[in-house]
């Protein structure tokens, strides 16, 4: 019935995109650490990759989350010579995480959850008004 696999493909694209919010909440909550040592590395932002996958039982190609790689974008500065991870003239490295894309890519990920909820919530309908046509 394609109204089920409806149903899945929409479920796919919310389990992709509860993925990438869970590494955008990850990103956020650690883009004020640093190392603990001098010259050590801080937390370094983490990204998503989306993939294809072909689901055999339904026929049908679904999303799913693919890699989580690392941003390898140089880590700021910022001058904080009582840190314990400032080097000798008293700069520390800083994540490479910007809030303001981390809020971007969330509210990205926030749409195409919604979409996709949308799309589960109208096939239910549909099925729900089929089986009462069959009552």
């Amino acid at each position: 019935m394609d109204l089920a696999r409806a149903l899945d493909i929409s479920a796919a694209g919310m389990e992709a995109q509860t993925g990438r919010l869970r590494v955008i909440a990850e990103n956020l909550a650690n883009q004020d650490t640093t190392g603990t040592t001098p010259g050590a590395a801080p937390y370094q932002r983490k990204t998503v990759t989306f993939a294809n996958r072909m689901d055999r039982a339904m026929g049908v190609a679904t999303v799913r989350l693919a890699r989580i790689g690392r941003d390898p974008a140089a880590f700021p500065q910022k001058y904080d010579p009582g840190n314990p991870a400032a080097d000798a003239n008293g700069y520390v490295r800083t994540p490479n995480v910007s809030s303001f894309v981390e809020l971007m890519d969330m509210k990205e990920a926030d749409r195409s959850y919604n979409a996709n909820l949308a799309v589960l919530q109208t096939t239910r309908r549909m099925l729900e008004r089929t089986i009462g046509l069959l009552k």
